[in-house]
């Protein structure tokens, strides 16, 4: 074969192959998948085809694998069927006809019901935290449930962990959870396992990326969750890992660099909801069904009358429970919505949300971080910030070297959640995430305290000084928001 004649057919086949995944893509790409993904997608094969395709093979799915949904389903199914005729504390009269609408949307996606009678109280400071879960660890008595999505054994937790082990030696059961993908390069990982396995610990790696032992799914699906459970009858959840405020990671330590997180307390009848997704976890982990521990049979009134529910959501679910509840918010507002978020990259749907909250006349404020430490993310959020400030949002700021990373929502004057989710499209379709939506004007003050602390600790951005941003920084931004879709 002359050389002509085999450049001849390599080019046949080349261009046959790439006909071949361009029309596959077409096909293939935009099934159930959010428009402005798929659009990324296939203009990520259509112009580097070659990388676009292996990047699809690897991360293209956002869905968990089908055993792991059918396990969701399975423990959600539990759930429904257990809670359908039990009383979960007395209600606050008088609920809005939007926020009982959103209740029943939670229930219909995630499970879980609405209690009544709970408690609250919120901890913004770091360290303070961390020592508050340790006290309430060491008043357990039957078990004591952990579930980070970063955890490490390090000067900041060694209350915590000590605490662990004293109940641990007393006879109490400890069951922990911690993301594998996250904590695998992170340093104390293996003197944090050690730790766990010496003080007798049942512990579990989340989502494991474990090829060689059958454990594998898409990387980037992560268990992003934050919560601590004792005894069925306190539980915590909220923005903040368990580590150091540094993540003790030598960038961040250089660069002075700490997170700035906040943490709930409840008690009260949703405490068995915020176990309730632990134990799933721990189900879709190890397999173990630990019916006697899902405490929906034993729930007791809390020290408060807030009417509280927990939205899980996740590529484990059909639905982005989050986002639609997030978007249904945003819509009932009346008069103010303040947003904290780190990474705030919306989609079309939230976008349009808190456009149309602003030109209904509502105050809408959102709280940033000034500092990045993902620039990705970082400078995909920066592209939203021209487009909401002519909408009328008021974006704070918060000054560096610090990184805000709590993650909440006040509506008006009774209504908020918080919990682990950020507003950017991984929370929304690739993370486990654990959101609590709480109606009670006394706990909107406590988030409205906060909210205070942080707008003192914060520069107000606005749009003059954003239009001097020099066009490098337009372009990285922009090109920054296009990888965002990619999911």
């Amino acid at each position: 074969m002359t050389v002509e004649i085999y450049t001849t057919w390599w080019l046949v086949f080349v261009f046959v192959f790439d006909l071949v995944v361009r029309i596959t893509a077409i096909i293939v790409i935009p099934r159930n998948r959010r428009p402005t993904a798929a659009m990324a997608w296939l203009l990520a094969i259509y112009f580097i085809p070659l990388v676009g395709v292996l990047l699809f093979l690897v991360i293209g799915n956002p869905k968990l694998p089908r055993k792991r949904r059918q396990m969701q389903r399975k423990i959600n199914d539990y759930i429904e069927e257990t809670s359908q005729s039990l009383d979960f504390g007395t209600l606050r009269p008088d609920a809005p006809e939007w926020f009982t609408s959103l209740v029943t949307m939670n229930r219909n996606l995630g499970a879980l019901p609405l209690a009544g009678d709970n408690g609250a109280q919120l901890i913004s400071d770091y360290q303070q935290s961390l020592d508050t879960m340790a006290d309430e660890i060491r008043k357990a008595e039957r078990y004591v449930h952990v579930e980070f999505y970063i955890l490490q054994s390090d000067v900041a937790t060694d209350n915590f962990f000590s605490a662990l082990e004293e109940v641990a030696a007393r006879g109490v059961v400890v069951r922990v959870l911690l993301d594998h993908w996250a904590n695998r390069g992170k340093p104390y990982y293996k003197k944090t396992l050690k730790r766990l396995d010496k003080m007798g610990a049942h512990w579990h790696l989340m989502l494991p990326v474990q090829p060689l032992k059958g454990k594998y799914q898409r990387p980037d699906l992560r268990n992003h969750r934050k919560l601590l459970v004792v005894d069925g009858l306190v539980a915590f959840m909220g923005s903040q890992n368990a580590t150091d405020s540094t993540y003790n990671l030598k960038k961040n330590i250089k660069r002075g660099l700490h997170w700035v997180d906040m943490m709930v307390r409840f008690d009260g009848p949703v405490v068995a909801s915020v176990n309730a997704v632990f134990l799933s976890d721990w189900y879709s982990e190890t397999e173990e069904i630990l019916t006697d521990e899902i405490d929906l049979l034993r729930v007791a009134s809390g020290t408060g009358d807030l009417d509280c529910q927990v939205i899980p959501s996740g590529p484990g679910f059909e639905f982005q429970n989050n986002l639609k509840l997030f978007a249904g918010l945003l819509y009932a507002a009346q008069h103010k919505i303040i947003i904290v978020s780190p990474y705030f990259v919306p989609d079309e749907a939230l976008l349009m949300a808190v456009n149309s909250a602003c030109q209904r006349g509502v105050h809408v404020e959102l709280f940033v971080s000034e500092e990045g430490d993902q620039a990705l993310v970082y400078h995909a959020q920066r592209s939203y910030y021209e487009a909401l400030l002519r909408a009328g949002v008021k974006i704070w700021m918060y000054k560096r070297p610090f990184i805000l990373h709590s993650k909440s929502m006040s509506i008006d004057d009774e209504v908020s959640i918080l919990g682990s989710s950020n507003m950017d499209m991984r929370s929304f379709g690739l993370n486990m995430e654990i959101s609590m939506l709480v109606r009670g004007a006394e706990f909107t003050e406590q988030l409205r305290e906060t909210e205070d602390m942080y707008r003192e600790s914060s520069r107000e951005l606005t749009l003059e000084e954003w239009m001097k941003q020099p066009l490098r920084s337009t372009v990285l931004d922009n090109l920054a928001r296009l990888t965002s879709s990619l999911q």
